[in-house]
């Protein structure tokens, strides 16, 4: 079943102890994509200026994406961001952010999208998240995440969001950030008070927990590897993982939901091996596979 997403298209800088990416592709949108196409037929909403470098076709080329909800606007400039991780990989600042055209009104989205029921709302001012949204005419699935300059400086905005969501994604920070509640399992329980019937909260290298307001729980360690080149990027390739698997599969059941969460986990773990979509681009889906069943391996006694 298709699956649409819309987000951000940005030009990044990432430096990391393992060196640095000049002016590569990035975007919660471009990793989401690449992620999920591994999976199901992706419909690509998200917008470029006019010194984008890089040609978003070529970088799909092969895959299962439908560009035509890309949007070229030439009197505006591309989303850029610049970011330095520590030492630990688990420590990120971000040096330098420029909107562009983040900041302007979101893209149309193409009539033939309008019947897409599984959607994933990539992290953008919750504004556009909710005019985006009401472009779609019957959404059976909608998933969305944030981030902290939205949670503190637009509230009125989340919260509306939060209403017409059925899942959130989100890091432990903003999670204890959004409750306003530092254990993470009380936070979920919080976040889900607010609209979403299910909360995924990453927790980076020690893996993820997803709370449903039924009282169900799932908690999964991330995969164990060695390669840790470049985080950026791994919670988009997560929710990518996860709800290409769902929209493939139709159903968002508990059960596909914890395969859902497993799958996002093993393809977060090879966006980490490279920096931008190098450690993605390497691989298939019989890559993933296999490394679904190590995993199942691993976490079973």
């Amino acid at each position: 079943m298709p699956l649409l997403v819309t987000g951000s298209i940005g030009i990044d800088t990432v430096k990391t102890p393992h060196g640095c990416s000049e002016n590569c592709i990035g975007g919660s949108a471009i990793y989401f994509t690449m992620a999920a196409s591994f999976f199901t037929h992706v419909r690509f909403i998200g917008v470029v200026g006019s010194d984008c470098p890089f040609n978003i076709r070529e970088i799909f080329a092969g895959k299962d994406v439908d560009l035509r909800g890309l949007e070229i606007r030439r009197t505006s400039k591309t989303f850029r961001w610049a970011g330095t991780y520590m030492e630990t990989m688990d420590d990120r600042v971000t040096d330098h952010m420029e909107l562009n055209v983040l900041a302007e009104h979101p893209p149309i989205v193409p009539k033939a999208f309008a019947d897409s029921r599984f959607v994933f709302l990539a992290n953008t001012a919750p504004r556009l998240q909710i005019e985006l949204l009401s472009q779609i005419k019957s959404p059976i699935f909608v998933a969305a995440d944030t981030m902290d300059c939205w949670i503190r400086d637009y509230t009125a905005d989340l919260s509306e969001l939060m209403t017409k969501i059925d899942c959130l994604i989100i890091n432990a920070d903003e999670a204890s950030l959004l409750a306003r509640q530092l254990n993470l399992v009380r936070a979920a329980e919080q976040i889900l008070t607010m609209g979403p019937s299910i909360v995924i909260i990453k927790k980076g290298e020690s893996g993820s927990l997803m709370c449903l307001k039924d009282g169900s729980k799932f908690v999964l360690p991330a995969y164990p590897t060695t390669e840790v080149v470049d985080p950026t990027g791994a919670g988009d390739s997560f929710a990518g993982g996860l709800m290409g698997y769902l929209a493939h599969a139709r159903k968002t059941d508990f059960d596909m939901l914890k395969t859902a969460v497993a799958y996002g986990t093993v393809v977060a773990s090879f966006t980490i091996a490279g920096f931008s979509l190098d450690g993605l681009k390497k691989i298939t889906r019989q890559d993933i596979d296999n490394r679904l069943e190590m995993l199942r391996k691993f976490t079973s006694f």
